[in-house]
């Protein structure tokens, strides 16, 4: 090797992203390396049904809405694998930004906000809620 020349990196470190990447290719690139499992392992220990994560696999069903806690289980599952991946990984290959850290003590409070509301402005909350969510899916 020149001194020019970067070495490899280990294939159990999971190695950077391609640009671009989607979660199909993602995830084949994960599920290569020698430390993974299979897609029925990962659908198993990630709580995703086999059909749905195949789907996923062969890009026959969209994954937009794919619940966030769905994409923190299976960053878990490959770290439970020893490969080095991250929920920002898994995130921006299906197009969407990170969401923050939940807090017990936000959402607490949030919910005594909430409840402290009356009933009209309690459903007013949860549009702005679902409108926030929605801006933050499409910037």
């Amino acid at each position: 090797m020149t001194s020019r020349q970067t070495p490899p990196s280990s294939p159990d470190e999971g190695g950077p992203q391609s640009p671009g990447e989607d979660l199909a290719a993602l995830l084949e690139r994960l599920l290569a390396l020698p430390r993974s499992g299979t897609q029925k392992d990962l659908a198993r220990e990630a709580g995703i049904s086999y059909p749905t994560l195949n789907a996923w696999m062969n890009r026959t069903r969209g994954t937009s809405r794919i619940p966030p806690e769905k994409l923190r289980a299976m960053v878990e599952v490959f770290r439970r694998w020893g490969v080095r991946t991250t929920p920002k990984e898994f995130f921006e290959a299906v197009g969407r930004p990170v969401p923050g850290p939940s807090r017990d003590e936000r959402e607490a409070r949030l919910l005594k906000l909430y409840r402290q509301l009356p009933e009209a402005r309690q459903r007013a909350l949860i549009k702005d809620a679902e409108a926030m969510l929605q801006v933050s899916r499409i910037t």
